[in-house]
């Protein structure tokens, strides 16, 4: 039974959605947008394989309850699909290097994609449908967080949490079949799971790794919900006690139209060169160039750090520390550029040493700006400005009018280089051809499978 108008003769947003993108198939995007999303799943795959013996990711494995035919990355263990999805998230979250959409100022990828593997290995899944599906997936979860979010909103509540589970469930609908019905109770069930607290940045707790995993998760249960007729409320994202009154505390918009134009949100993701907060990444680029410039840190009487508003104001991105977690670090501004400045280079290994008296006297010395002309600029630029303040009396300053972000080169090298420590070079190279010829595929329950540690003989033994 298709409802159609609400009371208020206007079609609910949820039910809108759902009819956008049931009407979709991969033939509706462009080349460099299905090469777009097998970036971001090679990106998420070795995240995921990265950080697999990471804390946060060996106790949501932990939890998974073994049994199932999901798998969870990077282990031999077999879980349903929830669980496994959880897993997975928080895997891909690990490192704090995910795909990110700055408009909305959230990571779709890792809900999306975690979502998709393990239903693929559910029910009958071609690749081609897979890809489109992820495709939705990002394109519902941004347009929403574009008319949803606010720098002030996001300072209390995760924009991931928020809108990455209505994404991930629009695409599991799509990729599962469900009729526009079923669809649009998956997207009203999932916005009931919207959460993450943004209290972490200051407490220096984990919460932050397992928001993508609850994301996952809900999104595969609202799904499963939908699919054996629950109901779910038409008007969720705009109704009275709907998502925008809850969070935006103002009416929606009458549209959120998906793909409009032509336009895929997928395309204004961008893959972090950098294992740190959004915010950080172009500022400690800024300060890589002006440290080629120095002839050591003990020259350095002040660093002032211009940047977009967004970025000052979202939670941990101005702490000074003392920081009790690499996470702190890594949403920190000034330790990431601190931190660049002592090291000579951006890597991982430049949050290894929380206490580094080096990194510490300069974050002490740093001030942290929101700059006009960044601000207007964002989100569809992230520009960042670092001058360094000598004690000889000189500058040395150094301004990007936006991130540069990582090539598909570095992508598929790290890919390679994380995931062929976990399954070797041969199943490496062949899982990243599923990937690559994935619109190819009769069944992209191979590509979840491949990433499963006892891959090799599960299919020695179904030949």
């Amino acid at each position: 039974m298709t409802i159609g108008p609400t009371v208020s003769g206007k079609i609910a947003l949820a039910r809108q959605m759902a009819r956008s993108a049931l009407a979709r198939d991969l033939g509706d995007f462009g080349p460099e947008v299905v090469a777009k999303a097998k970036l971001c799943l090679l990106d998420f795959l070795s995240c995921a394989f990265e950080a697999g013996h990471h804390p946060w990711s060996r106790q949501a494995v932990a939890i998974a309850q073994p049994g199932g035919g999901a798998t969870i990355i990077g282990t031999q263990q077999l879980s349903s699909p929830a669980d496994a999805a959880f897993a997975n998230a928080v895997m891909g979250h690990g490192l704090v290097r995910e795909d990110m959409h700055a408009a909305s100022i959230a990571h779709h990828g890792v809900v999306i994609w975690p979502t998709l593997l393990a239903l693929s290995e559910q029910a009958p899944l071609r690749g081609a449908r897979l890809l489109t599906s992820a495709i939705i997936g990002y394109e519902t979860g941004a347009r929403i967080g574009r008319a949803l979010l606010t720098s002030d909103l996001a300072r209390l509540y995760r924009p991931t949490g928020l809108v990455a589970p209505l994404g991930a469930a629009l695409a599991g609908s799509f990729a599962l079949g469900l009729s526009e019905d079923a669809a649009t109770s998956a997207i009203a069930i999932a916005t009931n799971t919207s959460s993450g607290l943004n209290e972490w940045p200051h407490a220096g707790g984990s919460d932050m790794y397992f928001h993508p995993g609850f994301a996952a998760s809900n999104a595969i249960k609202a799904i499963g919900l939908a699919a054996t007729g629950a109901f779910g409320s038409e008007t969720i994202l705009e109704g009275e006690a709907g998502l925008f009154a809850a969070y935006r505390r103002q009416v929606a918009p009458d549209c959120i139209a998906l793909f409009p134009n032509g336009e895929c949100e997928i395309m204004a993701v961008y893959n972090k060169p950098v294992p740190a907060c959004n915010f950080a990444q172009t500022a400690a680029q800024a300060a890589l160039h002006v440290s080629r410039e120095l002839a050591g840190t003990g020259e350095i009487d002040r660093v002032v750090i211009r940047a977009p508003d967004a970025a000052v104001r979202y939670p941990g991105c101005d702490s000074m520390g003392p920081y009790r977690n690499a996470l702190q670090a890594k949403m920190s501004i000034p330790f990431s550029v601190a931190a660049t400045l002592a090291r000579g280079e951006i890597e991982e290994g430049n949050y290894a040493e929380l206490a580094d008296a080096g990194i510490i006297r300069l974050v002490s010395v740093t001030e942290l700006e929101a700059d006009p002309g960044f601000t207007a600029a964002f989100p569809g630029k992230q520009g960042a400005e670092v001058t360094l303040h000598l004690r000889d009396g000189r500058t040395i300053r150094h301004a990007l009018p936006d991130v540069i972000a990582a090539t598909p080169s570095d992508i598929r090298a790290r890919f390679r280089a994380a995931a062929g420590r976990v399954l070797g070079e041969d199943r490496t190279h062949r899982l990243e051809q599923l990937i690559e010829d994935c619109e190819r595929l009769g069944n992209a329950g191979a590509i979840a499978a491949q990433c499963r540690l006892e891959t090799d003989r599960v299919l020695r033994s179904a030949s």
